[in-house]
């Protein structure tokens, strides 16, 4: 299968390093050479963390490359991987780079038909699965998989030599061509150009079947460098990978610490963070914003079950943090009575938030959607400081980035180093830079439609710029909805204040074609059980509370309190509750937890037209 692709007119690159990396190859083979250490991965095994350095991960990374290549997967063939994050992980990617073959990173969460057509369209030959459940849940589409050859397991207990062969026997087949030809890898790793393509990744695909963004060694290095420029890594920094590594900002990151020579352990499970975060104490913390909401979430809720007087406490110190980081951020003259109150609030409460992290964290990376003000103000006064980015799968990520060095709330941060932003007359955000794909595998027509005519990438984001420079994002453009009086509505930021209440969960925006905006909110149950026994609502089961009209009352006063400058045609007239949390198993959110808004539409009909058909008769 031949890879077409049409390239945008990548702009000159001012290199930040005189010895910089090529190729992602490359980058292993020097961060074994110039940052030496014993504990480069770590992972937990037997309830006890294991480590590999930095020459036994390119040792690994080269056996594997070398048994790919003992099995006949050359230079430019596709293979595929679906396995949660893990060493194997990044030692099979690294393999795959070290001799220019594309891997193909497959979230776990997919649906088996949607792994069907991403091994078929990429012509995947190899597919590297975690395990035998992995194999199991898939099982079924394989023999629909017509270009595979082989599947290689990361853990192969219980399979069989019919099935597949573990990554250990592939291991040692590279392990035995290296020593009767020391050399090869060598003469592999030198044919890759950086403006090969390294790894193919496929879109969310929140409208139309997903593409594969094609990724060379130059986008993903390029960006890694750039993006890093002002945050001050080092050998120092200690990270933990929590976000999946088939998302390429969890991808770039592992790059990021890699070449920074960082010290970089997998969280064992999602349930696992916290405890992993307090044991290993980084430095540098990754995540999207959901996590962040959550750590507060948890908080306030933990405060409110203590005791009326904790839950007051902690809501006192909540405010005092978040007046004392507004002034700061703004450079305004702190009193010496607010010094001392957020002195108190420290001790009392934001000393358990750093603690929660582990205690040592420098800042906190954000990406991926968007961080409300609320969230930032909170943490920030808490001294959690928290970065926010901005970026798509087809910018390697990183298009702007707050640093510790520029940092604005509310704001996505200055376009980093090496990469261009404009903005067309309909203010959609259009970028250039070295970290711009090579296009959509085997799409030509998509590439196209996706580029301008000068060679810009259309991101389909509405943005702006403030006085300094600063780029803010204002909505999604193909999310913008018109009511039927004509007037446009973004939903984005208005869900984003929704969610500011510590009873709402999830939010959507619906209205297009209606006379009015309304919303479909999932709660957060936990406080909103709380709130249903204090106030005597007896229920079996949570549906109950969810048609309560008193519930429903006191979240539509939440809805406006967190709402309350917003024009006339956007006010939310009408709420309906959803017992059940928006998944990305229940086909409702993308792999990277975006909104399908399409898909919202038609599983929830029956409840918004029941919303807009009970409006009428008032």
């Amino acid at each position: 299968m031949s890879i077409n692709f049409q390239v945008s007119n990548p702009t000159s690159r001012i290199a930040l390093y005189a010895d910089e990396p090529n190729t992602l190859g490359e980058l292993f083979q020097q961060t074994a050479k110039k940052h030496f250490r014993k504990d480069l991965l770590n992972y937990k095994k037997d309830s006890r963390w294991q480590s590999l350095s930095s020459t036994e991960v390119l040792e690994k990374a080269e056996n594997i490359g070398l048994g790919l290549h003992a099995l006949g997967i050359n230079k430019g063939d596709r293979v595929a991987i679906l396995a949660a994050n893990s060493p194997e992980w990044t030692l099979t990617d690294a393999g795959c780079q070290m001799i220019g073959i594309i891997d193909v990173p497959i979230y776990t969460t997919l649906a088996p038909n949607s792994i069907e057509y991403i091994i078929n369209d990429s012509g995947a030959k190899v597919f590297f699965l975690q395990d035998k459940a992995t194999y199991e849940r898939i099982a079924e589409i394989l023999p629909s998989c017509k270009t595979l050859e082989k599947l290689i397991f990361f853990d192969g207990k219980g399979i069989s030599s019919e099935i597949g062969i573990p990554l250990v026997g592939l291991s040692q087949s590279g392990e035995n061509l290296k020593k009767e030809n020391p050399d090869l890898i060598n003469e592999l790793a030198k044919s890759v150009d950086k403006n090969d393509i390294a790894t193919l990744i496929y879109t969310s695909g929140t409208t139309g079947e997903p593409k594969g963004v094609m990724l060379s060694h130059l986008n993903l290095i390029s960006n890694l460098i750039d993006a890093g420029e002002n945050f001050g890594f080092s050998e120092k920094d200690k990270a933990l990978s929590v976000l999946p590594l088939s998302h390429v900002f969890e991808r770039n990151g592992m790059y990021l610490y890699i070449f920074n020579g960082m010290a970089v352990y997998y969280a064992e499970s999602i349930e696992k963070i916290v405890d992993n975060l307090q044991e290993i104490r980084p430095t540098v913390f990754v995540g999207v914003p959901r996590i962040f909401e959550k750590v507060y979430a948890k908080a306030k809720l933990k405060a409110s079950q203590a005791s009326k007087t904790k839950e007051k406490i902690f809501d006192w110190a909540i405010e005092v943090g978040k007046e004392y980081a507004r002034k700061n951020e703004h450079g305004e003259n702190i009193s010496r009575f607010l010094g001392i109150k957020h002195t108190i609030a420290d001790k009392l409460v934001f000393s358990k938030f750093r603690e929660v992290f582990g205690g040592k964290l420098r800042f906190c990376i954000t990406g991926g959607a968007a961080l409300s003000d609320s969230i930032y103000y909170i943490f920030t006064g808490a001294n959690v400081k928290i970065m926010q980015g901005y970026g798509l799968t087809e910018t390697s990520p990183v298009i702007s980035s707050n640093n510790p060095i520029n940092v604005r709330v509310g704001t996505v941060g200055k376009p980093i180093r090496n990469v261009q932003v404009r903005l067309a007359e309909d203010g959609e955000i259009e970028v250039s830079g070295p970290n711009i794909m090579r296009g959509y595998f085997n799409k030509p027509e998509a590439t196209k439609d996706a580029l301008t005519e000068d060679g810009w990438f259309k991101t389909g984001d509405i943005g702006r710029f403030d006085e300094d420079g600063f780029l803010k994002i204002t909505d999604r453009k193909k999310e913008l909805f018109k009511t039927s009086g004509g007037k446009y509505i973004a939903p984005a930021p208005i869900e984003q204040m929704i969610k500011g209440s510590q009873y709402v969960n999830q939010v959507v925006l619906i209205g297009n074609d209606r006379k009015f905006p309304a919303a479909l909110i999932v709660p957060n149950f936990e406080p909103l059980e709380s709130y249903a026994k204090s106030n005597k609502i007896t229920y079996q089961h949570i549906s109950e509370i969810c048609r309560h009209t008193l519930v429903i009352q006191m979240i539509e006063t939440e809805v406006d309190k967190h709402t309350p400058n917003l024009a006339k045609f956007e006010k939310i007239k009408k709420i309906a509750l959803l017992e059940r949390e928006l998944t990305v198993e229940g086909g409702e959110l993308t792999p990277t937890l975006k909104i399908k808004r399409r898909v919202i539409d038609e599983k929830y009909q029956e409840i918004i037209e029941r919303i807009y058909i009970e409006a009428e008769k008032k």
